[in-house]
């Protein structure tokens, strides 16, 4: 019997005895074999007859609300086995949760290296303004911010970060698997030119969705006086109006939609190219993530730069080209790259935790949907030797 699965592109085939089924010896005279040698003799049988022709199949009719229903575990039972409890969750809000809970857990961890990024990033403009040197180093972001701030300003920002990556992700992924169908060819495979497609799409939706948040997280980490989110817009929204929260999304869309692109591309191609066992390894998703994100950094980094100073309050820029330009002109090339390092050395262990968060939980919801199922099938199993 093929038991619907959660999800239109996998099936669970389950097999079960079922030791009340009995073949008819039985058959109308002149009909000596089964009904499917012979079609035409169908047409002779009578009405009455048919219940005793011999056959060589069944046909079973199941009504799934009503098995469901009926063997699904106990209280009692869901007690001895906690972890069944997790496959009464949705499978895609346990994904999604899933993603928040790694998503957050990542950006938690690395968020010093993400703030002394933005410090470096944005040094250039707030030199205008406070008369210092045009350019901070790494180590010294690193001392400025625990002299200044204390510890606490190594996380400063980090809230509404977080509560921007849950939408971001959930929007992200949802978004490139629905472009991925989308722009499927004729035979169902998705090339090259494909996926990078859809990653772009996907990245720009999320990123128009949630950029108000990314706004708001860079005045909170940069900009001195602030202490909440809502000080800063409402700060925002009364000085510079309500396009203040979009500004630089042309850089940020033109920035993210190649970063999408090739980060999920190369990931996608790689883990294809591996022998289906290796695939499978936790170990290998986490290499070949790191692989495809270092790639997609190196490549769009400057775009980034570009995207914060843009951002900035009193910024100089008004388009990409002249905060390119600009840029170049009084940091030179080095400039579009301010806070690489930072930003590499955040890679890893975002990605890391991400991933290793991400598949664990994702092993424990298939590891819970099969202690329920044996439940089920344990129950079923139980009611039929009752009934016999």
């Amino acid at each position: 019997m093929a038991k619907p699965a959660r999800n239109e592109d996998n099936a669970a085939l389950v097999w079960r005895n079922i030791p009340a089924l009995r073949a008819s010896l039985q058959s109308p005279a002149g009909i000596s074999e089964g009904l499917w040698s012979n079609n035409a003799q169908l047409c002779r049988i009578p009405a009455a007859d048919c219940w005793r022709i011999r056959c060589k199949f069944a046909c079973i009719s199941v009504v799934e609300k009503r098995d469901q229903h009926e063997f699904v575990p106990s209280p009692s039972q869901l007690l001895t086995h906690p972890l069944a409890l997790i496959a009464l969750v949705p499978k895609d809000a346990a994904l999604f949760a899933a993603g928040a809970v790694a998503g957050a857990a990542a950006k938690t961890v690395t968020a010093p290296l993400d703030r002394i990024k933005l410090l470096m990033q944005t040094h250039g403009v707030r030199v205008a303004h406070e008369g210092t040197k045009k350019a901070i180093g790494f180590i010294e972001a690193i001392t400025t911010i625990g002299q200044n701030e204390g510890v606490k300003g190594y996380w400063k920002g980090n809230l509404p970060q977080v509560i921007r990556v849950i939408p971001y992700s959930a929007v992200q992924l949802f978004a490139y698997e629905f472009y991925k169908k989308l722009l499927r060819g004729k035979d169902g495979e998705l090339s090259v030119l494909g996926r990078l497609a859809a990653g772009a799409c996907a990245g720009m939706t999320s990123t128009f969705i949630t950029y108000p948040l990314d706004v708001l997280r860079l005045r909170l980490a940069v900009e001195p006086g602030y202490r909440t989110m809502s000080q800063v817009a409402l700060n925002m929204l009364k000085e510079e109006g309500i396009a203040s929260f979009y500004y630089g999304l042309g850089p940020s869309l033109i920035g993210i939609a190649p970063y999408i692109a090739v980060n999920f591309c190369i990931f996608d191609l790689l883990k294809k190219s591996l022998p289906e066992k290796v695939q499978k390894r936790t170990e290998t998703s986490l290499l070949t993530a790191l692989i495809s994100a270092s790639c997609a950094t190196l490549t769009c980094y400057p775009l980034d730069t570009v995207r914060r100073q843009m951002q900035m309050r009193g910024t100089p820029y008004k388009t990409v080209l002249e905060a390119i330009s600009g840029i170049i002109a009084h940091d030179g090339v080095v400039g579009l790259y301010r806070g690489f390092v930072p930003n590499a050395l955040k890679t890893l262990p975002n990605s890391s935790i991400r991933l290793t968060v991400y598949d664990f939980v994702k092993r424990l919801i298939a590891t819970s949907e099969k202690e329920f199922q044996q439940i089920v099938e344990d129950n079923r199993e139980k009611k039929s030797q009752t009934s016999n």
